[in-house]
């Protein structure tokens, strides 16, 4: 016999028994059936902690604790750019 279980209890079984350490959410009609996962769904696994209530950062950069990295063009020259001006 099968058993049906509420979609915020078997994500909460697989992320606690090691099987899963992310979900990738594929809702069969969108944009309702996103919208549906995230009013009911998510605030579930909110409460029991298994689901973030905000960032870390405010870019996804700073979310994952990365250095912003050296810009290479700034204080470089920029012969293309100067020629192209030039011929205006």
């Amino acid at each position: 016999m099968l058993r049906s279980m509420p979609p915020a209890d078997a994500i909460q079984e697989w992320f606690e028994a090691g099987a899963a350490d992310g979900f990738n959410i594929m809702p069969p009609v969108l944009p309702s059936g996103l919208d549906a996962f995230v009013d009911h769904v998510v605030p579930i696994l909110q409460e029991r902690g298994l689901f973030r209530t905000e960032y870390a950062g405010r870019t996804l950069r700073e979310h994952y604790g990365l250095e912003r990295p050296a810009n290479q063009y700034a204080g470089a020259e920029r012969p293309v750019l100067a020629s192209i001006g030039s011929a205006f």
